[in-house]
């Protein structure tokens, strides 16, 4: 047992003398980099992804058509059937084109009206005016005819070159009451 007391007693010495020596402790660990900045970052991924995804949104969105004047579609209707001959089919679709051309732009009401009730709608109308009515109503009684004629006539309609002058006379009318309503707009200057 001596000799036991005796190795404990130098054990403890020699441990002491080979210990390193220790450095002081450190301080507090700092937060990372995400622990700092991790939520601006996120918000920053979120804003930026958001005004992709809007952009995108923006870009395909169907762009507004601007509605193309009445006048401008007859006259485009009309030379594209020009190109065709001359049958039932082409002058029934020369008077429908006139016809829808001339209740837009006289603001007449819509409606698919037979040639009478075209006719008694132009007639009546202070817009139209007399001698645009009557040569729109020989025009269409014209194309009638051809249309519902059992034997076809030997001398050509020209409906859509006849169909373009009308399309010029309304538009000429028009024009002429634009001028008017212009000219009652203003003030008379008084003496």
């Amino acid at each position: 047992m001596v000799w036991l007391s005796s190795v404990r007693l130098v054990m403890p010495a020699v441990a002491q003398e080979e210990s390193p020596k220790l450095q002081p402790p450190l301080g507090e660990i700092p937060p990372t980099f995400w622990e700092q900045h991790g939520l601006a970052i996120i918000l920053a991924a979120g804003g930026v992804v958001l005004l992709i995804v809007l952009g995108i949104w923006f870009w395909l969105q169907p762009k507004p058509v601007e509605p193309v004047p009445p006048e401008v579609q007859a006259r485009t209707a009309l030379e594209a059937l020009s190109q065709r001959a001359e049958d039932g089919v082409v002058i029934s679709q020369v008077s429908q084109i006139l016809r829808q051309y001339v209740l837009a732009v006289f603001e007449l009401p819509a409606g698919q009206p037979t040639t009478a009730e075209f006719c008694k709608l132009t007639a009546k109308s202070d817009t139209v005016g007399n001698e645009l009515s009557n040569a729109l109503a020989a025009f269409l009684r014209e194309c009638d005819e051809r249309k519902f004629a059992k034997s076809g006539s030997g001398d050509a309609l020209n409906a859509t070159a006849r169909a373009l002058e009308l399309v010029n006379q309304a538009e000429a009318r028009r024009e002429r009451l634009r001028q008017s309503a212009l000219e009652a707009s203003k003030p008379t200057a008084t003496t």
